[in-house]
């Protein structure tokens, strides 16, 4: 098989719902047109919000190197939101605006996803593991920060080992936000368990303020499962004739809350471990 026709494989999982003949009415869909060329924008207000988090997160990134001052903690939280907030623009240019443009346009069959989503789950999955980094370098010392920084590195090489598999093959449930999230829950509830310890333990104002990141990203999770499971999106749409509000946007106006957290709250607290005892 060609290099072409391996990459191509993904474009094989037909989309469970769309088609050119219904995308309209399960979503927004704006007919853009620029001199002679004619194109699709979808879902134009999700688009906003999702770049706006993408933005405000790699702007928390850039912040954190910016007051770095030598600490190990603040270098990996200011990669681990360039990468979130990169993944976040590169998801919106596939799950929304142009959505349209590279799953149904010119195909006789919608497709399920696109390589974009594929490197939106690698980053955004690296993004967690930087995450974990930084989390080993503000809040443990010794055998348990290495346990920590080599779980990151080894779950770095994994992931995209996996979902390349499952590109490739291609395999659906390998490629799914859902796995992604899965993959990255060990290393969340860590974050849970460690601060919360630390906290009633040390009484450390830091160990509060990563509590309220870790918080606001579990309310963004249970927020889009809940509103995904209610059917609400449908609801409100009622095929065009409603308003537009997705589980995606639940997801990003509750991110957008936790990226003004990161920026203006967060960075100032986060400091290498400390011998609190």
């Amino acid at each position: 098989m060609s290099i072409k026709g391996l990459f191509s494989r993904v474009k094989t999982i037909p989309h469970p719902d769309l088609t050119k003949e219904n995308w309209g009415e399960k979503q927004p869909l704006k007919k853009i047109k620029i001199g002679s060329i004619e194109f699709y924008l979808s879902q134009p207000m999700s688009s906003f919000l999702v770049y706006l988090l993408g933005v405000l997160v790699i702007a928390a990134g850039i912040r954190f190197f910016l007051i770095q001052d030598g600490q190990l903690s603040r270098y990996w939280f200011g990669i681990a939101f360039i990468l979130w907030g990169v993944g976040a623009l590169i998801a919106g240019i596939s799950y929304q605006t142009f959505g349209y443009e590279l799953k149904a346009a010119r195909k006789d069959v919608c497709v399920w996803t696109s390589w974009f989503e594929i490197i939106y789950l690698i980053i955004q999955q690296w993004s967690m593991n930087a995450m974990t980094i930084a989390v080993a370098y503000a809040c443990t010392t010794g055998l348990l920060q290495d346990i920590l920084i080599w779980y990151a590195i080894a779950i770095t090489i994994i992931y995209p080992i996996l979902t390349l598999i499952g590109a490739f093959v291609p395999i659906k449930s390998l490629i799914t936000f859902e796995w992604m999230v899965e993959i990255s829950l060990p290393s969340f509830i860590i974050f849970l368990v460690l601060n919360s310890v630390r906290y009633i333990h040390f009484g450390d104002t830091m160990d509060l303020v990563l509590l309220g990141s870790w918080i606001l990203i579990y309310l963004s999770w249970w927020g889009y499962i809940k509103y995904w499971k209610s059917g609400l999106t449908e609801k409100l749409w009622k095929k065009g004739k409603g308003i537009w509000f997705s589980d995606n946007d639940v997801l990003h106006v509750i991110l957008i809350i936790w990226a003004l957290y990161i920026l203006f709250v967060m960075p100032e607290y986060i400091k290498d471990f400390q011998n609190l005892i």
